[in-house]
């Protein structure tokens, strides 16, 4: 199981920090991605990592502004967000698959989603 928290209401420019805590001795094996979906659009990638760390993707709207690391020692997968625009806001998902993928349509494992608005 999945567990993301750390989602709230923000101004323009603000940070966060979501968390994903995962459940069951086996997190390690997994790349771990963040996912969003904002009211009435698809959802979409925001950032994956391996399941060392050692590899981390982002999607272009996010790069250089999000951050996505892991705790494997805590089973927890993290994403730093800086510098927030109001097209950020949507509910933020976590997900888990054998090998890490921008396609959410791979991913077997998912969390509950957390929300982030953003004002402007």
């Amino acid at each position: 199981q999945l567990q993301a928290c750390g989602g709230g209401l923000v101004q323009a420019g603000g940070s966060l920090r979501l968390s994903c805590a995962a459940s069951g001795p086996t997190f390690s094996n997994y790349a771990m991605g963040w996912f969003r979906q904002a009211p009435e659009k698809e959802r979409e990638f925001v950032a994956a990592i391996s399941w060392s760390g050692g590899s981390t993707y982002y999607a272009d709207s996010v790069k250089g502004r999000f951050t996505i690391s892991r705790d494997n020692a805590k089973n927890t997968v993290y994403l730093r967000m800086n510098s927030l625009k109001p097209e950020d806001t949507a509910v933020y998902y976590c997900a888990a698959r054998l090998g890490a993928s921008t396609n959410p349509d791979r991913y077997a494992y998912w969390g509950q989603g957390t929300q982030v608005t953003v004002s402007s």
